[in-house]
């Protein structure tokens, strides 16, 4: 990667779950959560970009998006370095809300498995969550100890 990346991100709840894709970085061999969605496209608001990927990754839509945050997010990936500014998303969907916690999808455009995560595991460490900042921003706005 060698630009900065502009990119939109949401983290639906339902139950005191999060619906996150499912990754894994061999080079590292660390498994991780990521907020679903992607880059923001030129003349495209962030909240735009978070619907339109919304329905390209899962053909679902979303109702209602509140801006939780904006964190920059350096990592490395399969021993690559990035550099993103990520819009983190609460999302809200009848459409993803209406899936059972033990769904297991596929992002379409590229195979990634998309579940529902306990956001338990995830605030306590168990499941790293990126975008960096992501747990946090989702604490904050569940209130969750």
């Amino acid at each position: 990667m060698a630009a900065i990346r502009n990119i939109s991100v949401g983290l639906p709840v339902k139950d005191g779950h999060v619906l996150v894709l499912e990754g894994r970085d061999e080079s590292a061999g660390l498994a991780f959560c990521r907020a679903i969605g992607g880059g923001i496209e030129f003349g495209e608001r962030a909240a735009e970009a978070l619907r339109r990927e919304f329905l390209e990754e899962l053909d679902m839509r979303v109702d209602a998006a509140e801006l939780l945050g904006v964190r920059e997010n350096l990592f490395s990936y399969e021993g690559r370095r990035g550099h993103e500014i990520a819009h983190i998303f609460a999302v809200e969907s009848a459409e993803i809300s209406a899936l059972p916690l033990d769904a297991e999808l596929r992002v379409l455009d590229e195979g990634s498995p998309v579940r529902w995560v306990p956001i338990a595991e995830i605030l306590a460490g168990t499941r790293p969550l990126y975008p960096a900042g992501a747990p946090e921003l989702l604490r904050l706005r569940f209130m969750i100890a």
